[in-house]
């Protein structure tokens, strides 16, 4: 039996299905509400597919399924599967680093403390922080609080009967109450650890309430050194948490999710937040083997903060929905308010996650970096080749005066300056864009299929939209060119990517590398094309300013510049010093007397 008809005896379940390839290797894992319709969705039409995802079916030599009871299992199974098996064309984890947790363990005194292993024996395991100063600054306020042992002993009821422990040097100073000796009863010091794990469930908040209380009844019944004891506990509560990102208190239990993506990786935040003050906050970085629907990434993501911080809240925030239901969970997208505060937050920390990933990827090795964007514009765009060389055309011209027009190229995807062309138009009167980036192309690729041939770009990039366009495209029509070179235009009010002959325009995810370097190379063109613009007017400013004086014609008017630097300068002038440097006085007195207006 061949894989299309093992598949048409698929459920129409939820489940979670596997591809194998000829080596039986799991290349794929996949979960679906329905898996007959799921996995038929990748042989019905595979012209319909991206191309990844073609070389993906291309490898499937067997396919299994697993039904389960509902959509939750089916996300929690595939994400079981996926750390399992590692498949080839799977969304992959990319964090690998281990994140700190702060442990409570199961003794009779637990101890509190830092630790990047999580053991099965009965501790109480809080995180994982994304910050370990953020984690350090918490047990520091637990030592301030409360008199916890740091030993590594093993206390029991007996030992302290049988005096098997000597008090160390942490009691003495009175950091510890001395467990080992029966300084502190057992209830008393579970007492603490209950308050400190209600902290690390985000019931800080509480706390502080529940301290003033017990400040103000002591103060009341004239105990003030237990009032002042409250009243310091109370304080650095209050301290700990002004450091921390505070949101409404009608903000209650709620659990917040952002992503951003390109085309070949993820990056996602995720905020915990209880009793109004974010108490956990992680980033994950997902590498996206084949295309994946954002909603389908966003479970991935869901999926693994719930392996690592257990059950989600039953309100979670998002910005879209994923293509998942989870029983007793409300996926709620927020449009105003402190939710969609937070949710902005988060995808600001999404964000920055993603830039810094970048950058590190940059600095480390740019040459791969930069091939890499250079991918990503190609797929975007539907080039076949890599766009290694890329030019960009813009004019500029003020009511028709002075029209020029500008070259950049790029080699690699960073600025070749060297091959930079400026253009003043020649044929074209008056402020026509459109027939003046005809006559620029035009010029452009005659003269180098004459001098270089074998240097044309891949990729030419159009600052305007269809009109510009489709007059370069003509140019190069004239030179035969249009087979071998893709242009397209890029608009700037929405900044999408015009294509000849397609009337739809296309939008590249503003986060991606892809569309930030077609800005770089149209917000080059723009600005060499207006310094030179800028520069052609002020000479002829220049020039017309000196040339209506009688008796200064072109040499002499370069040998003003030259010597005085500006016409300011040469109006302010000594005129016995004009007149010596141009052995005429009369002249000398006719140019001062013109450029100050006598």
């Amino acid at each position: 039996m061949n894989v299309r008809e093992k598949i048409s005896l698929f459920p129409h379940s939820p489940g979670v299905y596997r591809y194998y390839d000829a080596d039986g290797t799991v290349i794929y894992v996949g979960k679906a509400k329905d898996l007959h319709k799921r996995v038929a969705q990748y042989f019905v039409d595979p012209s319909r597919l991206n191309r990844k995802t073609r070389i993906l079916v291309s490898k499937i030599a067997d396919a299994q399924y697993s039904v389960v009871e509902t959509e939750a299992d089916a996300l929690l199974l595939e994400n079981n599967l996926i750390k399992q098996y590692k498949p080839r064309y799977n969304i992959l984890l990319k964090d690998s680093k281990t994140y700190p947790w702060i442990c409570v363990t199961a003794d009779d005194f637990p101890k509190v403390f830092l630790t990047r292993r999580v053991v099965k024996d009965g501790s109480r395991y809080f995180g994982p922080y994304s910050s370990v100063l953020h984690a350090r600054n918490l047990l520091e306020m637990f030592s301030d609080l409360y008199p916890l042992r740091t030993c590594k002993l093993k206390i029991t009821g007996e030992g302290i009967l049988h005096h098997r422990y000597r008090p160390c040097l942490e009691m003495h100073i009175g950091r510890c109450k001395g467990c080992c000796v029966g300084g502190v009863s057992k209830a008393e010091y579970a007492g603490y650890i209950e308050e400190i794990v209600s902290m690390l469930k985000g019931g800080g908040r509480q706390l502080i309430q529940h301290y003033r209380s017990q400040m103000t009844a002591a103060a009341e019944d004239l105990d003030f050194e237990q009032a002042e004891v409250y009243k310091r506990k109370m304080q650095s509560l209050e301290r700990h948490y002004s450091k921390s990102i505070i949101t409404s208190t009608t903000v209650g239990d709620v659990d917040v999710f952002s992503l951003v993506t390109d085309t070949s990786e993820a990056f996602g935040n995720f905020l915990r937040i209880r009793g109004g003050a974010i108490v956990q906050s992680l980033n994950l970085g997902f590498r996206l083997q084949i295309e994946e629907e954002p909603a389908a990434v966003l479970s991935t993501f869901i999926a693994e903060i719930e392996s690592k911080f257990g059950t989600l809240s039953e309100e979670v925030i998002v910005p879209f929905m994923p293509d998942v239901t989870i029983d007793g969970v409300d996926f709620r997208i927020p449009v105003k308010g402190d939710k969609l505060a937070l949710l902005q937050l988060s995808a600001r920390n999404a964000r920055e996650m993603q830039f810094n990933a970048l950058k590190q990827r940059e600095l480390i090795n740019p040459e791969a970096f930069h091939t890499k964007v250079l991918e990503d514009l190609r797929d975007a765009i539907g080039m076949k080749e890599l766009p290694v060389h890329m030019e960009c055309f813009d004019n500029s011209n003020i009511q028709g005066t002075n029209p020029v027009a500008s070259c950049v190229v790029f080699r690699g995807g960073v600025p070749s300056k060297k091959d930079y062309r400026r253009f003043k138009i020649k044929t074209v009167v008056g402020a026509n864009d459109y027939a003046s980036m005809k006559e620029v192309v035009n010029r452009r690729y005659s003269r180098m299929l004459a001098e270089a041939p074998d240097d044309l770009p891949q990729l030419i990039v159009i600052d305007g939209g269809k009109g510009q366009l489709d007059f370069a495209y003509q140019a190069l029509a004239e030179l035969g060119l249009t087979e071998r070179l893709t242009v397209i235009g890029l608009a700037k009010r929405l900044e999408e990517v015009i294509r000849v002959g397609d009337p739809y325009p296309l939008f590249i995810d503003r986060n991606s590398q892809a569309l930030k370097v077609l800005q770089q190379i149209r917000d080059e063109a723009h600005r060499f094309g207006i310094t030179f613009h800028r520069n052609l007017r002020s000479k002829a400013q220049t020039a017309s300013s000196l040339r209506e004086i009688k008796g200064v014609g072109s040499k002499t008017e370069e040998r003003l510049l030259l010597h005085y630097g500006s016409v300011a300068r040469l109006a302010s002038a000594d005129p016995a010093d004009l007149a010596s440097f141009l052995g005429n006085k009369a002249l000398a007195e006719r140019i001062l007397g013109y450029l100050n207006g006598e």
